[in-house]
Formats: C-alpha cells, sequence, structure tokens
C-alpha cells in the first residue's frame, strides 16, 4: 500500500464539545488547506518529507503512485492518513473541503530549496 491510513493519537468527547489530539511527536511543519469542491491539487512528492492530513470537513480522492504501482483512496471528514515520501499524490475534491497537512521535516530546505518535486 502506498498510503497509511492513521489514526489521531488522542480524542476527548464531552458534552461541551470534541478536542482531537492529531500528534504528540514527528512532524515539523503544519498547514491549514482549504479546497473547493471540483478542484484538484498536487501532483508531486516529497524526497525527505513523510505527509500527514487530518480531514476536517468534506471528501476527497486521493490518486497516489510510486513507480508503477497506482492506488486511489476516498476520505472523508475525521480520516487521517500518511503519504510516504517518494509517493506522487494529487487530490480530487469531491466538495469543500478543510484539511491540516503536516510534515516530517518541512519543505523549506537550507540554501531556499524546496522538498517538492513534480512528477
Amino acid at each position: 500500500m502506498l498510503i497509511e491510513k492513521i489514526n489521531p493519537d488522542f480524542v476527548f468527547e464531552d458534552e461541551r464539545g470534541c478536542l482531537t489530539q492529531l500528534v504528540r511527536t514527528g512532524y515539523k511543519q503544519v498547514n491549514f488547506i482549504t479546497s473547493k469542491k471540483g478542484v484538484t491539487r498536487g501532483g508531486h512528492y516529497h524526497k525527505l518529507n513523510a505527509e500527514a492530513f487530518f480531514v476536517i470537513s468534506g471528501k476527497l480522492t486521493l490518486h497516489a503512485q510510486k513507480g508503477k504501482v497506482k492506488e486511489m483512496y476516498r476520505f472523508k471528514k475525521g480520516d487521517m492518513f500518511k503519504v510516504l515520501p517518494d509517493v506522487v499524490h494529487s487530490f480530487e475534491f469531491e466538495a469543500n473541503t478543510l484539511l491540516i497537512s503536516l510534515y516530517s521535516r518541512g519543505v523549506e530546505l537550507k540554501g531556499g530549496a524546496k522538498d517538492i518535486f513534480v512528477k
């Protein structure tokens, strides 16, 4: 499998609402992403970074490829998954979607280079 389905580290819920702790360690960059229904994003890979995603709301189809192996996954609100290094990934958003993305090292490298590569 090219994508690893993962779970938040901790979830606490009571009558006041819910607290979801995504991770305690292992990530150096966190992004908040909004995408509109019908949009396709991504089409790249990272050589150094594992990238985890948590779907706050909405739904998407993830296309993943490494070499000749191609896989497709569907994710919705509450799902969490990890894309490993060297896996080309792109997203088709089936609804307006809010995501959190977490990079294991961060994409900005020393000297101004970025760990983002187009297939």
